[in-house]
């Protein structure tokens, strides 16, 4: 039985959608922490000939983001240079990118990915599926504020122009960062629900896709997982593998990730690492983006899935599929099994 099909843990589970404490991340405060101290080791670090990588990795992977913010601040105060552009300057290829992801406010790193996504021919839609599937409502709006300061634009109408159709539709419902927020569960209705999904889908020939996205993109996440049960016992399948047999291409993805998401959110990118190592070569810019956006959210969490779901520790994994000084910084951020 996979971790998706069982509905019974779901209505006790705190969700990673609406929780933001960082209790479940592997990167923590520093202990006596000194700003100066890091400062003049980075500098070190990177001036003269040559680069220390192993101070680079130890000061930035041991530092929360609030407090890699203080040292970027002093860093440009003390040198006259950013940290991100003397890091640039200094490193180069994955590791370079992971480096300056650490050092990124959450909400820009954010910004930053989704900017990236859009740029150029075709658009990466697994990337925004990713983001808007799995961020909480504060993250998305915390993003959107950081996507006007920096590009001066509003996110929404930039994404407008790059998605388009059912997945568009659902994709910018996500993306006002509107999601219902009340954590009592209307039963009546998430029986309701699930009866107009089962109605909407399985029961008719041809499927109203935009049902599904309503009722998907805008109740809250208990609301769901009620729905989820409630689905499961009228249709006898999971909502999960309705959408399957129902849909296809960047839509069906996109609903599949909110329903895992609802359930899960640790499951669901632990999968999304297991798919970024599997096969020939790594995606790198999905484990960056996964490690460094989790890291201080729900980090271990998605370690104890990554072993229920695939039977071998994450940290293991990384160990025999990413090396050099790239991988090292993904092991300081995963941290051993405990």
């Amino acid at each position: 039985m996979s971790v998706w099909d069982d509905l019974d843990l779901l209505l006790d589970n705190p969700s990673s959608l609406t929780v933001t404490s960082s209790a479940r991340g592997t990167v923590k405060d520093k202990t006596n922490f000194n700003v100066d101290e890091d400062v003049s080791a980075l500098r070190k670090a990177m001036e003269g000939l040559g680069t220390t990588e192993k101070t680079l990795i130890d000061v930035l992977t041991q530092r929360s983001n609030p407090q890699r913010q203080l040292i970027a601040k002093a860093y440009e105060k003390a040198t006259g240079r950013t940290l991100i552009d003397d890091l640039k300057g200094d490193t180069h290829g994955d590791f370079e990118d992971l480096l300056v992801a650490l050092v990124m406010p959450p909400a820009l790193y954010d910004c930053h990915e989704v900017i990236k996504a859009m740029k150029g021919a075709g658009t990466t839609e697994s990337t925004l599926t990713e983001i808007f599937a799995s961020r909480s409502n504060k993250q998305i709006r915390e993003l959107s504020e950081a996507y006007l300061a920096k590009t001066g634009r509003s996110m929404i109408q930039d994404l407008q122009s790059e998605v388009s159709g059912d997945y568009g539709k659902a994709l910018l419902i996500l993306a006002e960062g509107k999601r219902d927020e009340t954590t009592n569960v209307d039963a009546a209705k998430a029986k309701a629900d699930a009866k107009a999904l089962y109605e909407a889908g399985e029961k008719k020939w041809g499927t109203d896709e935009g049902k599904f996205i309503d009722i998907l993109c805008h109740r809250s996440v208990p609301q769901l997982r009620q729905t989820l049960i409630e689905y499961k016992n009228i249709s006898k399948k999971t909502l999960q593998e309705s959408i399957k047999s129902e849909m296809s291409g960047n839509l069906e993805k996109l609903l599949v990730a909110v329903v895992k998401c609802v359930q899960n959110v640790p499951a669901y990118l632990a999968e999304r690492l297991f798919k970024s190592m599997k096969g020939a070569g790594t995606t790198e810019s999905t484990l960056t983006r996964i490690f460094v956006s989790r890291s201080e959210i729900d980090l271990i969490d998605i370690k104890v899935e990554y072993k229920k779901l695939f039977g071998c520790s994450l940290y293991s994994q990384l160990e025999s599929e990413v090396s050099g000084d790239y991988g090292k910084t993904l092991k300081c951020l995963c941290g051993q099994e405990e």
